[in-house]
């Protein structure tokens, strides 16, 4: 196996990888850069959790031009859902620091049109977004597509589950003819080889098998009238005792997941809903009080699937099981990610047995049914809680900034702070459960870089 090194990356982009910790690619990583640095077409296709995100941006992001005060747009990367655009800017992010104006913008529905199309017409050099809202802008002639050079469609197999085929077909037809387009997934449907045959060009086909889960999966026999104290059960016994465990639950529809996450909430859990009626900035602070452990469990539809990369969780409950063993796939690989173990628990009723067996022998893996574990167990509360804090990265605002004026004359432990999300025009932070109080006060009656900020305690965080 290569180091980052090997590869062929540019020092800049090298640097910021070996800030973040990392030495060895990931067998798609080691893969697919040097074929998309040469300049070829691409389908890649692994396991959720391999690290497909820096495989491709990180020759998207070698690729742009090496004098950035050019803000032509040159990189665009579609995704099936905006936690994943988000998951995705984030991360292009975090790996170009050392590319000094660098513009990344996310282009998704649900934020506002008008700063999107202000961001564009100021210049940035890549748009990660949304099939529905990148086709908008460059049919209403916000985005000008005609200096793009690489494209990627990323989890192009849920982009097609989701019904995105048309917007994506359109986009594509309004790109220059000479480009780069790559595209990844975690299964390979007949679907995604039509579109490789229309859209690309000889393209090089790199598929890493099975490397990137490591999941133990059980199923327990429990009849509607009996899930509820199942699943309490299952929680109590695979996190219950886990300092800061954490576990999503899938079920098949809104009204299964507000019902459960009222009932956990009900029995002490720490817990947040996602699902297709929040508002984009509700679903938003979920994500990021997920992220920073103020929530213990997420209750989910599929929506959720895919664009959650949350490393170290503990475990994956199919409340309700999935129609198609690739929805199994997509739910369960969110534990188990990168090689790290992870547990898979299906609650199902006796007539749906089959299915789960059916389900395992089309993914070729052994679902075992166990016995329910016996009691419950009081949940500890969540070690963290979240605060909202109006201003943000277009603000000037870093997180360094928020941690200086917590740990200053706000008077706390560095050790008390958490997690700090910075987004264009606001910012999230983890805080202690202990001393929650003390930072709302401190940030609510103090200054950041000598300005006051509107501060929010985030709803359940």
């Amino acid at each position: 196996m290569p180091t980052f090194a090997d590869l062929p990356l540019t020092p800049a982009l090298l640097e910021a990888i070996s800030g973040q910790g990392f030495t060895e690619p990931t067998p798609i990583q080691a893969e697919c850069i040097p074929v998309l640095v040469e300049g070829r077409d691409l389908v890649g296709q692994s396991q959720t959790g391999s690290g497909k995100t820096l495989a491709y941006g990180l020759p998207l992001l070698n690729g742009l031009n090496r004098d950035l005060r050019n803000r032509s747009l040159q990189g665009l990367v579609l995704c099936p859902t905006r936690e994943l655009a988000t998951q995705v800017c984030s991360e292009l992010r975090k790996v170009g620091r050392g590319l000094p104006g660098l513009r990344i913008l996310e282009v998704c529905g649900g934020h506002s049109g008008w700063s999107q199309r202000q961001a564009l017409a100021q210049g940035v050099h890549v748009v990660v977004g949304t099939p529905g809202r990148v086709l908008d802008l460059i049919q209403r002639e916000g985005m000008n597509p005609e200096a793009i050079r690489r494209v990627v469609l990323d989890e192009a197999d849920r982009m097609l589950d989701l019904g995105f085929l048309p917007q994506v077909e359109q986009i594509l037809e309004r790109l220059p003819s000479e480009r780069q387009t790559a595209m990844f997934s975690a299964t390979f449907p007949a679907a995604i080889q039509a579109i490789s045959d229309r859209w690309q060009s000889d393209p090089v086909s790199v598929a890493i098998a099975g490397e990137a889960l490591t999941i133990d999966a059980v199923g327990h026999v429990a009849e509607k009238e009996d899930r509820l104290s199942a699943l309490l059960a299952v929680l109590s016994e695979r996190i219950g005792s886990v300092p800061d465990g954490q576990a999503i639950v899938f079920g098949n529809f809104k009204e299964t997941v507000k019902d459960v996450a009222a009932a956990l909430a009900s029995a002490g859990w720490s817990v947040g809903e996602l699902h297709g009626d929040l508002e984009q900035m509700d679903r938003d602070r979920v994500m990021a009080r997920l992220r920073n452990h103020s929530v213990r469990v997420l209750v989910a539809t599929d929506v959720a699937a895919r664009g959650i990369d949350l490393v170290g969780l503990d475990l994956v409950v199919h409340y309700e099981i999935p129609s198609k063993p690739e929805a199994w796939v997509h739910r369960s690989g969110r534990t188990g990610r990168a090689g790290e173990a992870g547990k898979v628990v299906a609650l199902v009723s006796q007539r749906e047995l089959s299915r789960l067996a059916w389900i395992a022998d089309s993914l070729g893996i052994t679902i075992p049914a166990e016995p329910l574990p016996i009691g419950t167990v009081a949940p500890t509360s969540a070690a963290m809680r979240t605060l909202y804090v109006g201003g943000g990265r277009k603000d000037k605002l870093r997180p360094g900034d928020i941690l200086g004026a917590l740990t200053g004359e706000g008077g706390l432990a560095g050790a008390d702070i958490g997690t700090i999300e910075i987004h264009d025009r606001f910012s999230y932070v983890a805080v202690a459960s202990a001393v929650f109080d003390q930072a709302f006060a401190a940030l609510q009656n103090g200054r950041i870089k000598g300005r006051r900020f509107r501060v929010e305690v985030v709803a359940g965080g």
